[in-house]
Order: structure tokens, then sequence, then C-alpha cells
């Protein structure tokens, strides 16, 4: 069969760190193949260089025999290389066609022909399986799956013939899912070779053909998909002990056992004051009469499905909702409600966001700025705040959570986003506040960079700080929280209770569906899955 790319020695560094060891790498034509690995492993780096947009610092890269000129993507895309991120490159503005063709208009005597690009729009989705849009529609009016299928089509305009993703599922509904692995497979019967870096191991399992592991920059593991299992390739990524609870979700497959609830820590609440108490929290259209209580020390989880309202609980807790209202104690003392993060975070309230690139990093300052962003004057050494005084300020809160201080004065966006997401919770530990809201604090990232986030959030927990948990992964939410408030279509239908009795994912859908029989709970855990679209922010 035919190599469409072979990497031979690929060694990256970014600045005193070294992404990439001396890869080889070796992908056949007309094939899936998965690059998985613990974030930071270096399975994005190697598809970074192949998309032309990391250049290497040394090795060799070859495209069909051909050696491929790093550093820019345009010398990927001469080679037939075209890549997907999790980021998508449409224009909200622009319309389907005008998204497909740009850079590559289809023009007869100089001038626009729309006429042809329908008609080469509409054979594009022929091939791929997939609906047409009507003429002149916008690319806003799309979800993100079928966005994501325009830059599949725009790949194909380019005439790509190796097609690389990177995380392609991660913001995707379930029904999105399976049509994007529709279209792969025929991607892959029509010749093209299609590469991706995913966290998902069934999905890798499902679709791929070949599977590479990448650990610490290293290849530790290559064959086709026959000779993995969900097991072993977790195995081979870490090349450590699993947290048994992460561990439950793959070893019940092999098994075919349920998962079980997950024991509890104990927690004593007797006589505690809540680091926060709300009442009657409601945000116009979104929830409606919430109320809860969160204790020192306490993990308090949110569940429910997805666009339960959520998400929306702990903008508005943490002032990002301007039209939440509702009363609000702190320490046992009412203050007013916080309409601003500057009102949130004076009364000690911090969000660890859902997307953590937009929303909680500044990506092109270095790791230490981020970390002190929030509190520069606690960072100033006689009265100036110097990089090296913000370094020795940041160096202990970045070390408690496994971040090297060789990385501090490195920029964010050259950090994995398992790091990344260690560097927000570094920078709450920096400020200190009486209550940290995470939303989604382990989405897209691998299962050993999950399992320290948990246990940093469990141990932050310990320490006193208290904690408010959204997660659509039902299964941490089980396994984190003391106690668990469930929402439904924005209002509050009830408790879970750790101390009185273990929580389980199923207890959460029982309550979250309406239904007290445990008989319903496989047609309820169907209809959620069925249910993962994007969440109302």
């Amino acid at each position: 069969m035919t190599d469409a790319v072979v990497v031979s020695k690929l060694v990256k560094t970014f600045g005193r760190s070294q992404a990439l060891r001396g890869v080889d790498l070796r992908i056949q034509a007309g094939t899936v193949h998965a690059l998985v690995g613990e974030n930071g492993a270096g399975k994005s780096t190697a598809l970074g260089v192949i998309a032309g947009r990391i250049a290497k610092s040394s090795g060799d890269v070859r495209v069909f025999g051909h050696e491929l000129r790093g550093g820019h993507p345009r010398f990927a895309r001469a080679a037939g290389v075209f890549a997907i991120y999790q980021e998508l490159t449409i224009i909200p503005a622009l319309t389907v066609e005008a998204n497909l063709f740009l850079g590559h208009p289809l023009a007869r005597f100089g001038l626009l022909s729309e006429r042809e690009m329908r008609a080469r729009y509409l054979e594009l989705c022929g091939r791929v399986g997939v609906a047409a849009h009507p003429p002149h529609t916008l690319a806003r009016s799309l979800s993100v799956g079928e966005q994501q299928m325009i830059e599949i089509l725009r790949a194909l305009v380019t005439e790509a013939r190796i097609i690389l993703f990177d995380e392609p599922t991660a913001s995707l509904a379930s029904s999105e899912r399976e049509a994007l692995f529709s279209t792969i497979r025929r991607l892959r019967a029509d010749g093209v070779t299609v590469v991706l870096v995913s966290h998902n191991l069934d999905e890798v399992l499902a679709i791929s053909d070949h599977i590479t592991v990448f650990r610490d920059g290293a290849v530790v593991a290559d064959g086709p998909r026959v000779e993995f299992t969900k097991a072993s390739i977790i195995d081979a990524m870490l090349g450590k002990h699993v947290d048994p609870r992460l561990a439950a979700e793959f070893s019940h497959e092999a098994t075919g056992v349920p998962k079980e609830a997950t024991p509890r820590r104990s927690h004593r609440r007797g006589g505690q004051r809540p680091t926060l108490a709300v009442s009657g929290l409601t945000v116009p259209g979104v929830v409606s009469g919430i109320e809860f209580e969160v204790l020192p020390g306490e993990i308090l989880g949110l569940g429910g499905l997805v666009g339960s309202g959520r998400s929306t609980v702990l903008r508005a807790l943490a002032g990002v909702e301007p039209r939440a209202r509702g009363r609000m104690w702190i320490d046992g003392e009412e203050v007013p409600w916080p309409h601003t993060v500057r009102r949130a975070l004076r009364h000690g309230i911090a969000l660890l966001p859902e997307d953590r690139k937009t929303q909680g990093l500044v990506l092109a300052m270095p790791a230490m700025d981020n970390i002190a962003l929030s509190n520069f004057r606690g960072a100033r050494r006689w009265g100036v705040v110097s990089p090296r005084s913000v370094e020795a300020a940041t160096r202990g809160h970045g070390q408690a959570f496994g971040l090297s201080s060789t990385r501090l004065r490195d920029p964010a966006t050259h950090l994995s986003g398992g790091n990344q997401q260690k560097l927000l919770l570094a920078r709450w530990r920096y400020v200190q506040p009486r209550l940290l809201l995470a939303d989604e604090p382990t989405r897209g990232i691998d299962v050993g960079a999950r399992s320290e986030i948990l246990r940093s959030l469990e141990e932050m927990a310990a320490g006193g700080l208290s904690v408010v948990m959204v997660s659509s992964e039902l299964e941490e939410i089980a396994a984190s929280a003391d106690r668990v408030v469930v929402l439904s279509e924005g209002a509050q239908v009830g408790v879970l209770d750790a101390a009185t009795a273990p929580i389980s994912p199923q207890g959460i859908l029982t309550l979250a569906f309406g239904s007290d029989n445990p008989n319903d709970q496989p047609a309820q855990a169907q209809r959620y899955e069925s249910q993962l679209e994007e969440k109302v922010s």
C-alpha cells in the first residue's frame, strides 16, 4: 500500500521545551489513522507539522514521496494536505458557497460564476452524502456540525488527498458525530487519507484503521486498530496507574458489567455556615427559582441534560448574566446580586469557564501572566511589577498543579489543553476565592489529565474551598460531588446527597427525566446520549 505521509526523526522544540523527540510515523494512503495521547504528548504538534502550521526543528516529512516544506500551510496545501481544527475558519456573514470557495473561486471571464459554484457545491454534497443548503444560506445559521461539513467540502474543492482533523467531535451532538463518521468513511472509500487527533477513544476504535500512541513527545505504540483495546491504549498513553474512577469508564466495556456508583468520601456538614446560599435565582427564559447552598469544603454538582440551564446558573453567579436576579448570601451575610465579574470576585466567586481558550486565557501572554491576571498587584516587589516578580509570585501555584516552572514564560498557546486548564486552576489558587465555579473542567482533556484535574478540585475542596461543578460526563459528577442539584428545563427538580445514599449517573438521569422507575433508566440513558448537543450558554 502507498505511503501518504512518512515522518522520520521529527524534532520540535518550543523555547526550552521539547514537544517532539525523534518521532517516526508512517501513514498509509486511503486509511483513517488516529493519533492519540495525553495532553502535551505531542500528537497535535505532529499534526501541526504535517499541516505546515508548525515549523519543524529537525527531521524529515514526506507527502506522497515528496519532501514537505514546513512553516506555512500553503506548502502543505500544495502537497494535497488540508487541516480542519476545532476552531473552524468559517466566516458567519458569508453564504455557504462563498465560504466553500473562499480563496478558490470559480470565475468566467474574470467574474465570479455563482451558477458554477452552486453546481460544484451540489456535486460535492452528493459525493460525501450530505444534504445541500438552499442558495444564499448564511453560514451563521448553520450548526457547528454543518459548518464543519463545509470545511470538509472546502478541502475537496482544493483537491486535498489528505485531510487532518484535530478533535473533530469535541463540539458535536451525537447525530452530527454519526454524520461526520459516515462522511469520513465515504472519503476513505474515495481514496482520501484521513488523520485524526482525538481524546475520545471509543470514537478512535470505531472509525480508525491504524492507531499511533504518543507519550512525552515520542511514539510509544503503533499498529493496526485490531491490535488495540481501550485499556491497552490508555496503558500506552499513561505508562502508569489510572485513577480507578476513570478506569471504570472502560473496564465495564470489556466485562459487560454495568458501572456501579462510586463510593464517596465522608463529608461532615453539621453546624457549618454556608459559603454561598442563593434563593430565587432566575434568568428570564432560561432558569427560574433556583435555590441551594454550598458549604465550606463541599463539591456541589449541578446535574441534568444539555440545555437544562446548568451553565447559565454558573454564569449568573459569576456576574456574566446581566439579566440574572435573585438573593445571595456569602458566609451568612446577604450581599447584592453580582451583575459584573468584578463584583462577583469581590464576593470571592471565581469562574473556571467552559471555553478556556476564548473565555479564560489570553493565549499570547506568558503562562505566568495568565496566572497573575486577576491580581497583578499581588505580584509586586518593592512596588514594581516585573517579569521576575510575576514569576516568583506564580511559580508555586503553577507547580501545585504539575506545571513546570520552565514553562511559566512560554505563551499559554504553546501549552496543551490539559496544562491550559491547570493554568486556570493555578490562577484561582493564586487569587484564593471562597467559591470556585467549574464549568466542564475536563472537556477536551485526555484521561490522564482528567484524573489530575478532578483530583485537584477535590484537594482544593479538602483545603476549605467551596466548589460548584458542571460536567456533561455524569460519571464525573457522581464520582466527585458531595451533593448534586438536578435541573431540568430550567427548573430545579431534586437534590441527591452522598451522605444518605451513593450518587450515580442513573440517579441523576432519573430525576432529570422525572421518572421514579428504575426500569426506565436504560431508555433515559439512550435519550441522554441523543440530546448531547451544543450547550445553552
